[in-house]
């Protein structure tokens, strides 16, 4: 397996809207996405758009709402009322290969690769196998390299 690299930061918000402006209003953030529901994790996502360099995409931070205090997000929101850093995620140019590398390293998965917020195949690996991060492995996006 080869690491690609970091795509975005998942952060965890009680109140999507509120946290789009701050991202916008403190942070200077001009490029965000509009927000969307992804059906199959339960919550309502944007995306903010760091500036790259040279020509590069900039790491993503991706916001996350719950829709359901069932979901796995509405769960961690329950312990950790004012939100933050949920995940972080790299990509990988094959996640089927990831995925056998790390059960082969006696790593957690969780769950089979599915369909993840920016259409592409993704997985998580269990946070105390990974030094205490819920870490996503995500495809790398075939249009952006």
């Amino acid at each position: 397996m080869k690491l690609g690299r970091l795509n975005h930061i998942g952060v965890a918000t009680p109140d999507l809207d509120a946290a789009i402006a701050h991202y916008r209003d403190v942070m200077g953030a001009s490029d965000i996405t509009e927000p969307f529901v992804l059906e199959s994790q339960k919550v309502r996502v944007a995306f903010v758009n760091t500036p790259g360099e040279n020509g590069t995409a900039g790491t993503q931070i991706e916001l996350l709402e719950p829709t359901d205090p069932d979901s796995a997000v509405g769960k961690w929101l329950a312990k950790n009322p004012l939100g933050g850093q949920h995940h972080i995620c790299y990509e990988v140019p094959d996640i089927h290969e990831a995925k056998a590398w790390f059960e082969a390293q006696g790593k957690r998965v969780l769950g089979e690769p599915r369909i993840g917020a920016h259409g592409t195949m993704i997985f998580f690996v269990h946070p105390q196998d990974m030094g205490g991060q819920l870490t996503e492995i995500m495809e790398t996006p075939k249009e952006a390299h």
